[in-house]
């Protein structure tokens, strides 16, 4: 089986898919791993503290409300989650620093590019819940799939 957004989807009708609101910033395309989720909105303190942990293969799931106010993650995060082993990040919010973003091996996916940073303590955040957006609901440990032609997730593993 392949990996492929397209194939998965044709495969398993039962896969949730995303609506199309996301670009690639990453530096890989294409990425797949289990789900790790956070709810935040416009401070990143907890996605610095997360990428800074073993990704173990994994995606962050990040929903930041769909603020386009600031970004969430930036050049200095994507080397982290590199360095620690995350697939990939999808960020229901902004990314800055595109070129550096752009030359990192790791999957990242958003809504668009911001070139404020986040501050840090104006909100509270939470990690390993249920998120909802782009008509889809990401549960902790579900599989997710991303390439250019979009996101497919799944309640387990997929793929052979």
């Amino acid at each position: 089986m392949s990996f492929a957004t397209t194939d998965l989807s044709d495969a398993h009708p039962e896969a949730q898919v995303c609506d199309p609101e996301f670009g690639d910033f990453g530096g890989r395309l294409a990425f797949h791993g289990p789900i790790k989720t956070l709810k935040v909105f416009e401070d990143n303190a907890l996605v610095r503290a997360t990428l800074e942990t073993s990704g173990e293969g994994r995606v962050l799931v990040v929903d930041g409300g769909g603020s386009l106010r600031c970004a969430l993650v930036g050049g200095q995060l994507a080397v982290l989650g590199v360095k620690n082993g995350w697939s990939g990040i999808v960020v229901n919010g902004c990314v800055r620093d595109s070129e550096e973003l752009a030359a990192e091996d790791i999957g990242i996916k958003a809504l668009a590019l911001h070139p404020r940073k986040s501050e840090k303590g104006l909100h509270s955040a939470h990690a390993d819940k249920l998120v909802r957006f782009a008509g889809v609901t990401f549960k902790p440990g579900a599989w997710l799939y991303a390439d250019a032609d979009g996101i497919v997730v799944s309640g387990q593993a997929i793929h052979e």
